[in-house]
């Protein structure tokens, strides 16, 4: 799917290779982001790249990042039956984050659960190892993070909706702060009303971002319009 994302920063910190420096931000904020998410014989994959403010002709307002994280499932892996009550699957989890002065290497457990009224739910641990901080090589710095991903259909009169999000907790990697990043999302299914059901989606994310990039006190909170079309 492809993403189109714009809002207010209030203060928006990004680091800039160029320049070796953190800059901030008042201003509004566009991204763009291409997702993939498939499944395999032996697990899940799930990718996305951003691209903020391209828009831009300042090149220290414009800036990259993406994930890659592929899993192994231990049910699919073995041929068990694992999805039994609460229970949904046990698997091993890895992600690479890629970014602009950032590079992180993370690999885990997970359990993906089955919740009433959840579409899906996974509860990821990960040992995070940060090792290029700024720009800096960081290679002793390993600590710990959980994430959350979830989605939540629903529907309201005739109208198709999602509840869907992500939240990361990395806490324990010294000498960044521990930090929150959240992005809870409302979508509305726009292309039901126009014969493509799932095709095309919009609504607000809310971005939540404690001691971004894990330095003390930067925070940030952006309600962001969404336009999400799905391929």
């Amino acid at each position: 799917n492809l993403q189109l994302l714009y809002g207010d920063t209030h203060q928006s910190i990004f680091f800039n290779e160029q320049t070796g420096k953190l800059h901030s931000v008042d201003d509004v904020r566009s991204v763009v982001t291409v997702e993939h998410v498939n499944g395999w014989k032996y697990g899940d994959n799930f990718m996305f790249f951003d691209i903020t403010n391209a828009d831009r002709t300042n090149e220290t307002s414009t800036s990259y990042y993406g994930e890659i994280s592929p899993r192994l499932s231990f049910g699919k892996m073995t041929g068990m039956n694992l999805n039994q009550g609460l229970l949904n699957d046990v698997l091993i989890t890895t992600t690479a984050e890629l970014g602009e002065g950032f590079r992180a290497n993370l690999y885990g457990l997970a359990v993906d659960l089955n919740l009433p009224g959840f579409a899906f739910f996974q509860f990821n641990y990960y040992v995070r190892n940060d090792i290029a901080v700024f720009g800096e090589p960081s290679p002793n710095d390993t600590g710990s993070q959980i994430t959350l991903v979830w989605l939540v259909p629903f529907s309201v009169a005739n109208t198709s909706w999602a509840f869907e999000g992500f939240f990361d907790y990395a806490y324990d990697v010294d000498p960044a702060e521990d930090n929150i990043i959240a992005g809870p999302r409302l979508l509305l299914d726009v292309g039901e009303f126009f014969g493509e059901k799932g095709a095309v989606q919009t609504g607000i994310e809310y971005q939540i971002w404690r001691n971004k990039f894990g330095v003390e006190d930067i925070d940030e909170d952006v309600v962001q319009a969404m336009v999400k079309i799905i391929f």
